[in-house]
């Protein structure tokens, strides 16, 4: 009798490891949608609202001294140690190796490459797009302010917009943009902006940001996210040809070109002359039994034993005596 064994943690977490036996046909990819292209539209206004009131020195500068003055660090130093270490969040080269290593097995799981590439394009705008607003506006931090009430433009820092809190944005953001369900991707952009929203208010407190360097870099990651549909195609293109480029390579090197492992499922053909002439189906060779999907992958259905059918010996041991009678002897009795 053939009984479902009870999986163990440790058999799920193997199950969790393994990879799948082909990519999962239920990933879809964002597209550009009329909702999206307003909330870009509503992130770029306000991206571009900040950068005047910090060019014109407005209230906001003003505002950014007075958080200055106000010096977070010394009115809460009990909590300083713990945010020395909280702000390496939004540091790109931890967060970049961790973020990837997730995208890397969850690619390597799903035989795609689009985890890693969506990953890569996300942080080339990322640098691209901050560093030129970095460059461009040469602002200094606090740290290094050289007049009181000026808005310190144009005096070959690097500060504004805040790189930590766009790379916050961007790293955990991007797990949330690749997240494979509609419940997994509301849990994880939450959580992706508790963590951005704690490190750029992390930087202001421990004075290396202006508060309105940290307004900047949340309006500046959320443009890379909410920008990456349009980058979907070129996606596509990319991971067709580096595929394509490793199968004529393998088929060089005299390699087996993979091919997907979904295990199919066989029904017994039918013949034309009706089911009188049917054929049972034939059993499935041993070796390929023994070469199944473990159990905790994919099982398969198992017949009860009350649906089996009893296999009859051919042939009986004995011949049938309808007349003995268990306890008496074999041979006939002599009439009186």
């Amino acid at each position: 009798m053939r009984t479902e064994r009870s999986l163990t943690r440790l058999d799920r977490l193997f199950a969790r490891l393994d990879r799948e036996p082909e990519r999962p046909a239920h990933l879809d990819e964002p597209r550009m949608s009329p909702h999206r292209v307003v909330l870009l539209s509503a992130t770029l206004a306000f991206y571009a609202a900040i950068v005047v009131a910090v060019v014109t020195t407005s209230w906001l500068v003003r505002f950014d001294w007075q958080v200055m003055f106000f010096r977070p660090y010394q009115q809460w130093p009990e909590i300083h140690g713990f945010l020395d270490y909280w702000v390496v969040l939004g540091q790109r080269g931890p967060t970049a190796v961790m973020v990837a290593a997730w995208l890397g097995w969850r690619s390597w799981r799903q035989h795609t490459l689009r985890p890693l590439l969506m990953f890569g394009a996300a942080l080339l705008l990322l640098n691209a797009t901050v560093g030129a607003a970095k460059i461009g506006m040469g602002r200094l931090g606090p740290h290094y302010a050289t007049v009181i009430g000026s808005n310190e433009m144009g005096q070959g820092g690097d500060i504004f917009p805040s790189g930590h809190t766009a790379n916050a944005v961007v790293t955990w953001g991007i797990l949330a943009y690749l997240a494979s369900t509609p419940r997994t991707r509301r849990y994880l952009s939450a959580l992706s902006a508790v963590v951005s929203l704690s490190v750029g208010l992390t930087t202001v407190y421990l004075g290396t940001h202006w508060l309105s360097d940290v307004l900047l870099g949340w309006a500046a990651g959320l443009l890379v996210l909410l920008a990456l549909p349009w980058v979907e195609p070129l996606i596509t293109v990319v991971e067709t040809w580096i595929l394509g480029a490793r199968d004529a390579w393998r088929r060089r090197g005299g390699a087996p070109v993979p091919v997907s492992t979904a295990p199919a499922t066989l029904l017994p053909q039918r013949s034309a002359a009706g089911p009188r002439d049917e054929q049972p189906p034939a059993r499935e060779p041993v070796a390929a039994a023994r070469s199944r999907t473990p159990a905790y992958l994919a099982p398969g259905p198992h017949t009860a034993r009350c649906e089996r059918t009893p296999v009859t010996p051919q042939g009986t041991r004995r011949p049938p005596h309808p007349e003995r009678v268990r306890g008496t002897s074999a041979r006939p009795l002599a009439g009186g």
